[in-house]
Formats: structure tokens, sequence, C-alpha cells
């Protein structure tokens, strides 16, 4: 292929050769696909209907739900679907618009992480101005800038990977399609622009890490000065959850990039690449609502309210009049 106009489309790594692994493989993603529609969209509505949870925590923990359902949305039902019809191909835009929205919805999850820490950080050590440093508009204004960054991130890295000429086939090992991947494939040296783009974006995605540790030892410094055990408990149980969302984020990205070419392989990298890609997303609905007894009392009563209006709406065809 003399370049990146002549490929219609590209072949994605199989998990399984054999017709019987195959369909186990869908079956497989199929129930932590729903599993992840499940948990994130309880989430989702519990914070949508319930008022007591319209805080600035709740409110960026429900535009967390929604990236990770859309992260997932774009890796997995694609996945299934080569599964279950015995093929790996994807069509040339279908990956270009595969690479935005993952590009998009995991930067855009990467600013939400950090300002997520920094809600935790005044609501902890600066719990008097909470209200003025974190009311809604300033909220709303937030959460817009981590959509935005992830946005104006992936338009970048989108047109310039696509606009490189392409030479070295069309075989993608990866289940999904991947920047780094796809870099393998050209044939000139201008991909190095878009090796500089992510630099750019490791250093500003290490920004952010280096904030997040920042505020968490500000907050365990303010937290052990606390001096009841209850509002040390209190204090931990509203932290801990996020600080488990983002090490597990970080630290599956970080051996998916980072890891030696030595200890690579294909079906290392295809692990890999499922742990970052597919875990996270199932996870955090069940690592936020563990431990949120806010979250937990707001489900409970949504599920036995949704169940009975929805008796009403629809009685069963087999009650007796009365």
């Amino acid at each position: 292929m003399s370049n990146s106009s002549s490929i219609t489309q590209f072949l994605l790594l199989a998990f399984a050769d054999t017709r019987e692994l195959q369909l186990l493989h869908f079956w497989l993603f199929l129930g932590i696909y729903l599993a992840a529609l499940l948990g994130n969209g309880l989430i989702i509505t519990a914070i949508t209907c319930d008022h007591r949870l319209h805080t600035p925590m709740y409110f960026f923990l429900l535009n967390l739900s929604v990236l990770d359902l859309g992260s997932i949305s774009t890796t997995v039902p694609k996945s299934m679907v080569n599964s279950l019809w015995d093929t790996r191909s994807i069509s040339y835009w279908g990956c270009a618009a595969q690479v935005f929205l993952f590009v998009f919805l995991v930067g855009a999850e990467v600013s939400l992480l950090t300002i997520m820490a920094y809600d935790r950080y005044v609501a902890i050590c600066k719990p008097l101005h909470y209200g003025t440093l974190l009311g809604s508009r300033a909220c709303v204004h937030m959460a817009a800038a981590a959509w935005g960054t992830g946005f104006l991130n992936a338009l970048l890295h989108t047109a310039n990977t696509f606009s490189l000429p392409l030479c070295q086939g069309n075989v993608l090992d990866q289940f999904f399609c991947e920047i780094p991947q796809i870099l393998k494939l050209s044939c000139s040296h201008s991909y190095l622009r878009e090796v500089g783009l992510l630099v750019v974006s490791a250093c500003l995605g290490f920004g952010c890490f280096v904030f997040i540790v920042v505020s968490y030892v500000q907050i365990f410094r303010a937290v052990l000065r606390i001096p009841s055990e209850q509002g040390r408990h209190k204090a931990f149980a509203t932290c801990l959850p996020h600080l488990a969302v983002v090490t597990l984020f970080i630290s599956f990205g970080m051996f998916a990039y980072l890891k030696p070419p030595s200890i690579s392989s294909p079906s290392l990298n295809l692990l890999v690449s499922f742990l970052y890609s597919v875990v996270p997303p199932v996870l955090n609905p069940l690592i936020y609502s563990m431990r949120n007894r806010e979250l937990k009392d707001s489900l409970r009563k949504l599920m036995p309210g949704c169940f009975s209006e929805a008796a009403v709406k629809f009685p069963s065809p087999f009650a007796h009049p009365s």
C-alpha cells in the first residue's frame, strides 16, 4: 500500500482464532459491557434523581460515569461484533472515529479526576471556602474545561495521525484502533510530529498526576489533624474511592505504555489493553458505591420507587379488578 488513501480498512487483533473461543469472548465481553452499563447507569440515575446528591462531588462523579460509559462503548461493542461475525476488520473512518472518541474520553477523564482531587482538597483542607470555590457555576465551568480539553486533544491527535502516509500494511496489533499501533504503519518521518504531540500529552498527564499527589499529601496531613476518630473516618471514606480509581486508572495506563519492550508480546499487549480500557469503567461504579453510604441509600430508595412507579403505570395483566 503506497499511502493511506489506498487503505479502506484496518485489521484488528483477534482475541481468539477458534470459533468456540470467539463466541466465549463475545459472551464474556457482553457480560462485562452490561455490567458497566448497569453500574454507571445506576450512578447517573441516582445522582440525577436524588436532590441530596446535587453537590459538587456527585456532579463530578456523574460526569465520570458518563465518560466511563462512553469509553467502554467506543471499544467493546466493535470487538464483540467482530468476534460474533468472525471478522477482524474496521473501516478507515470507523478507525478514525474510534481513535478520536477514545482519546477524547480518556483525556477528559484524566482532567476530571484531577478536578475531583481538587474538590476533595477544598472540602477537607478549606471547608469554610467550599461554597465559594466550588459553587454551581464554578463546577460547570470546570467540567466543561475537562470535556473541552479532551476534545481539543483528541482533535489534534486524530487529525495528525490520519494525515500520515501509511505504507506498512493495515494490520494493527490491538483489539481497537490505537495511535501507537497506527504510527507503526507510517512510512514517513512526519510521524515524529505525532510522537511530539504524544510527549506533550504525556507531560500534561504527568502534571495532573503530580497535582493529585500533592493534593492528597495535603489532604492526609489535614485528616490526621482531625481530633475525632469518627471525623477522620468520614474524611477518609470520601477520599479513598477517588484515590482507588486514580490508582487503578494510572497504574494500568502507565504499564500499558511504559512497559519494557523486552517483555512485550501480542498476548501481553492484548491483556494490558483490556486492563486499562475495559476494567476501569466496570470497577469505578463498584469502588464509588462500596463505601459511600449516601449513594447506597439513594440506590436503595431509587429501586423500589422505580418498581412501584412501573407497577402503577403498567399493572399486571393477571391482577383481579377491585
